[in-house]
């Protein structure tokens, strides 16, 4: 007899954000079809390898990761075994086979219709408006220092200010990694990251690729005081929304970076 759903669960489709989010649930579901297609029932039950019953399990729960545990999709398949057909007493060994072998290419078509469906929505959200602010910061994966204090305001729409938030924040990140709280600005980002006697050291400074690699980052971090946080603190240039998030992604970038480096021990 079929479970009773417990109240609050209301069937209910999963919104789909980026085309991103919906790569990731495809490639899940098709993990489960290589795992079903190369599933050998018949070695299965023969040797109780208990294949098949985490074949089962793995399809159930990727179908609920990817679409919701309130999801019509899991609705549908939350009870599916590898089994086509009414189960009837005296069934021979050959014909329990035979219908799990017809169970597991059942499955196997409705991860295939499952795919569709989300080809279909990835179509749709192709043709519909621009990504969300939101959209945009997830498939970023900001520095959580960045994210912390940017992405508030780049989702309720300040754009830039969340750009001239997140150079303050590279800035102190970077204090905080050094030590070196006397310094602010261009003049912390040249003594920190120093070619010749960095604080900070992006690699092992042991040829001239490493120091040349030292160097340049170096003027990375010291133009992003100069070019983004600096003109932020007066007035910082108005621009596309898509601007103001290049300008996220490189000051995340460096903020990944100077987390990554390895503090060189002084004399």
């Amino acid at each position: 007899m079929p479970k009773q759903s417990t109240p609050g669960s209301a069937i209910a489709s999963r919104e789909w954000g980026t085309a991103a989010e919906i790569d990731k649930a495809v490639q899940k579901l098709e993990r489960r079809i290589a795992e079903l297609s190369s599933l050998d029932i018949e070695a299965a039950e023969r040797d109780k390898t208990g294949a098949v019953q985490v074949a089962t399990s793995n399809l159930r729960d990727t179908i609920r990761d990817v679409f919701g545990p309130n999801s019509p999709e899991f609705a549908e398949n939350k009870y599916r075994e590898l089994w086509s057909g009414p189960i009837i007493g005296g069934m021979s060994d050959r014909q329990r086979l035979a219908t799990k072998e017809a169970g597991k290419q059942e499955a196997i078509g409705i991860l295939r219709g499952l795919i569709g469906r989300l080809a279909e929505k990835r179509e749709e959200l192709a043709g519909s408006s621009a990504p969300t602010p939101k959209a945009f910061l997830e498939y970023l994966s900001l520095h959580p220092r960045i994210s912390d204090v940017a992405a508030e305001l780049f989702e309720d729409g300040h754009h830039w200010e969340a750009v001239f938030a997140a150079s303050k924040a590279l800035v102190n990140l970077v204090k905080e990694r050094s030590g070196r709280h006397d310094l602010d600005g261009a003049p912390l980002m040249r003594t920190v990251f120093s070619r010749n006697d960095p604080i900070l050291a992006f690699n092992e400074l042991k040829n001239q690729t490493d120091l040349d690699e030292q160097e340049g980052m170096m003027h990375l971090f010291e133009g992003a005081v100069l070019g983004i946080r600096n003109p932020g603190g007066h007035a910082f240039p108005e621009g596309p929304e898509r601007r103001a998030v290049e300008y996220l992604s490189l000051i995340s970038l460096l903020a990944h970076r100077a987390q990554e480096a390895t503090k060189r021990k002084r004399p």
